[in-house]
C-alpha cells in the first residue's frame, strides 16, 4: 500500500436541519461548489445524497467531498475570505455535520 503522491480528501458529512427548505439546501450546495472557483487550493467538489439500502448514514443525508493537493491547501481553503463567509451561512442550517480529511491510500493486489 502507498499513500497516493499529492492528493489530500476533504470529507463533509452533513444532515440539514428539518426546517431548511429544499430550494435553499440547493442554492447552499451551489454555493459551496462555487467556492472551488474561489479558492485555488481547492481543485475539485463532488457531492451526493444518501443512496444506501444498508441503513447505516445515523441521520447523515447529504455528502460533500473537496480535493485539495496539500493539507497546507486545506488550511489555507479552511481561512479563506470565501470559505468563511459560506460557512457561516452553511453550518447553522445543519443539525449534524462530520469533516474528515484523510489521503487516500493506493492498494497494490
Amino acid at each position: 500500500m502507498e499513500e497516493a503522491k499529492g492528493l489530500v480528501k476533504h470529507v463533509l458529512l452533513a444532515k440539514f436541519k428539518d426546517e431548511i427548505p429544499p430550494d435553499q439546501i440547493e442554492q447552499l450546495i451551489k454555493g459551496y461548489a462555487n467556492l472551488v472557483n474561489l479558492i485555488e487550493p481547492m481543485k475539485s467538489f463532488h457531492w451526493g445524497k444518501d443512496v444506501s439500502v444498508e441503513n447505516l448514514h445515523q441521520g447523515f443525508t447529504h455528502v460533500f467531498e473537496s480535493t485539495f493537493e496539500s493539507t497546507e491547501g486545506i488550511a489555507e481553503y479552511i481561512g479563506h475570505p470565501a470559505h468563511v463567509e459560506f460557512a457561516n451561512q452553511f453550518l447553522p442550517t445543519l443539525e449534524k455535520v462530520v469533516v474528515i480529511d484523510y489521503k487516500p491510500t493506493i492498494v497494490h493486489t
